[in-house]
């Protein structure tokens, strides 16, 4: 792998017009702005078969969206491939993406799903304040995923 290689691969995913919704976006957003080296992150409305690329030549992938504040905690959860490689819109889940990444090119990444609780899925582009501590919190989530991470591929390269 070159040294300019990127081996973590943050994909922030959700609605920026639907208020709550857009808190995968602007994490991902907040992470970008680091500039952080081996460290792509992108923000998109939904996952695509397109991203299995990006997938592909990634060691670590974080996929972050919103979800309905049932539980009023951060959820950071490890992800495998589902037996599917549909991906159905917004509905697609990280699972099927992992999945179609293993059939088109016979590898995935490790993988974790951070999922921040919302409130407010209306027209808008405002957090509510749940969203807002959750997005706080998922960074420090983040920030700690792609420690050990980093960790675990330096131990890989001895």
């Amino acid at each position: 792998m070159s040294e300019n290689s990127k081996t973590v691969l943050v994909i922030g995913y959700g609605n920026d017009l639907r208020s709550d919704d857009a808190v995968g976006q602007k994490v991902a957003h907040a992470i970008a702005s680091e500039k952080l080296p081996h460290v792509t992150s992108l923000c998109v409305h939904q996952l695509t078969p397109e991203l299995a690329s990006f997938l592909a030549t990634a060691e670590l992938a974080i996929f972050i969206d919103a979800c309905f504040a049932s539980v009023c905690d951060v959820r950071v959860q490890p992800l495998a491939p589902t037996n599917s490689t549909a991906i159905g819109g917004h509905t697609g889940d990280p699972r099927s993406l992992l999945a179609l990444t293993q059939a088109l090119y016979n590898r995935v990444p490790n993988a974790w799903w951070v999922t921040i609780p919302g409130t407010n899925f209306e027209l808008g582009d405002r957090l509510s304040p749940i969203a807002e501590r959750g997005m706080q919190v998922a960074l420090e989530q983040i920030y700690h995923l792609m420690k050990l991470g980093k960790v675990e591929l330096c131990m890989k390269l001895e």
